[in-house]
């Protein structure tokens, strides 16, 4: 199929053809030597003025203001902004004065990327800008940038804050948007926290397999594919926690790993089919133990980003200082509806979400009814960071049974802004009862439950070689990033979401 070029995109592919005719290479393959940055520049300057007399500085060209034979345009690198003073004498040699008439001043476009030396000094308006010597191409955009506009309260609209261009085309939202760049650098300090929490605490960062024989782990639906060589199916993994599990098994105390998982499902604000999950598991601990450690975790995280525990979320303020309040499953199902479900049977869980106009599927054993009733009428009421404890048996068929109340396992799960944000548990450990739980999923699977578990076998086996008491974590990285970023959409904290495959105008190349 052809590819339809707008107006501006066939003037910029001309351009590149006369900037080759007056042998200058658009491309060039040799290193442009950067000493500073713009951010360094605006930092530092005013105080060592010495150390800015001989500068080379690359970036995007975002704007040029003419002024015959001088102007001002602004550049853009990884740090930021700068303007530069361009002046047809400085940058043109003898009577050559290609360089500035032709090149500069109708060959080169806002969006190419230029490279300069020069001086720094400061303008009679104040402002910090560079005094440019030389000038040099490294790369010459094809496609315009698009316009920033703005309405009268100063909002920008069209494609700069179209998500929908935004998120396909996220290295143009870089660009235009700079301060999207923020919340992934962001993103990276959180993690960067939390590693480093981890390895203190003498944990060990491991790697486990993202194409598994059996999707174990979790409930949820996975995606399938074949292995032409084994001739078997295969399933990207739902979540590593059976693996790392086995880490304890063979005699490793402490393992971590920040795994992308894959669950078939639907997409909206906060679920993305691919995602990023911190799985954390330590030998001779239990779940009161792992409530202590993330709350102190999260609480740290906060102050190395902020410097403070309270931060803003949307229109609310939310404190990460620790503790955190606890409060068990039947007590907050109790609370929110006025019913206490704890002894109740599916048949009366059923006639409960009825009651309550839970739509709930016909193949929903006790423990997806438990389920849906918090998650309809308790879970958005946890604004504050609050570890919800004490679930169900049959929501949790991992999990060790409570020491001390029948019917439930010893599990939290942490409620911020009405989201969950963490999984806990005391990991069941006894190879008997968890072969009974697998057996149970299986019987669910049977009546059309298609998020039930599989039955590990080899998983199983390696229970039987003992396992010793342990605590596990799961903690959505994606879902963390948009509340410590104060973003309200998963995929403002993704560089690369999924989309829809795009429908393309003017018969260009359909795109994915």
């Amino acid at each position: 199929m052809s590819v339809h070029l707008s107006e501006q995109e066939l003037q910029r592919r001309q351009k590149l053809v006369e900037l080759r005719a007056l042998g200058i290479n658009p491309y060039p393959p040799e290193e442009f030597k950067v000493n500073v940055t713009a951010l360094d520049i605006k930092e530092n300057y005013d105080r060592d003025k010495l150390n800015y007399k001989d500068i080379s500085i690359a970036g995007r060209i975002m704007s040029v203001r003419d002024m015959g034979k001088a102007c001002f345009a602004v550049i853009q690198d990884a740090s930021g902004r700068i303007q530069l003073y361009i002046r047809k004498d400085d940058i043109c040699q003898g009577e050559d004065k290609t360089l500035y008439d032709v090149v500069w001043k109708k060959l080169i476009d806002i969006g190419d990327i230029i490279g300069v030396t020069g001086y720094v000094f400061t303008t009679k308006t104040g402002e910090i800008s560079i005094h440019v010597t030389t000038l040099k191409i490294l790369s010459k955009a094809l496609k315009p940038l698009p316009i920033v506009k703005t309405d009268d309260s100063g909002n920008s609209f069209d494609e700069v804050s179209d998500p929908e261009f935004r998120y396909r085309q996220r290295y143009v939202d870089l660009i235009i948007n700079p301060q999207v760049r923020e919340t992934f650098k962001k993103r990276s300090q959180i993690i960067n926290s939390i590693r480093q929490t981890l390895i203190n605490a003498g944990s060990l960062e491991v790697e486990t397999p993202i194409l598994q024989s059996i999707p174990g782990g979790a409930t949820a639906r996975p995606f399938i594919t074949h292995h032409n060589a084994l001739n078997m199916p295969l399933y990207l993994r739902v979540a590593n926690e059976l693996y790392l599990k086995r880490l304890i098994v063979g005699g490793f105390e402490g393992v971590f790993e920040f795994a992308k998982d894959f669950r078939n499902e639907g997409m909206d604000r906060t679920h993305n089919p691919e995602f990023t999950v911190l799985e954390f598991y330590i030998a001779y601990k239990d779940y009161n133990w792992m409530m202590d450690f993330t709350e102190q975790m999260l609480e740290k995280i906060v102050l190395d980003l902020y410097g403070k525990t309270q931060i803003p979320v949307g229109d609310k303020e939310i404190d990460f200082k620790a503790p955190f309040k606890r409060v068990t499953m039947n007590e907050s199902i109790k609370e929110f509806t006025g019913i206490d479900v704890s002894g109740m049977n599916e048949d009366q869980l059923r006639d409960v979400c009825k009651k309550l106009n839970i739509h709930v599927e016909s193949h929903a054993g006790k423990g997806k009814l438990i389920d849906e009733i918090f998650s309809e009428k308790c879970e958005g009421n946890y604004i504050q960071p609050t570890f919800i404890i004490d679930y169900p048996v049959e929501m949790s068929p991992l999990t060790k049974k409570h020491r001390s109340v029948e019917g439930l396992v010893e599990r939290f799960e942490l409620m911020i802004n009405g989201k969950e944000i963490a999984n806990a548990y005391s990991e069941l450990n006894d190879p008997i009862d968890q072969r009974e739980r697998f057996e149970e999923q299986l019987k669910l699977q049977e009546r059309g439950d298609d998020e039930a578990m599989f039955i590990d076998h080899d998983f199983l086996r390696a229970l039987e070689y003992g396992m010793p008491p342990t605590a596990g974590i799961g903690i959505g990285i994606d879902r963390l990033t948009m509340l410590l970023t104060n973003n309200a959409a998963i995929q403002e904290v993704l560089f690369f979401p999924q989309m829809r495959p795009e429908i393309v105008a003017n018969n260009d190349e359909p795109k994915s």
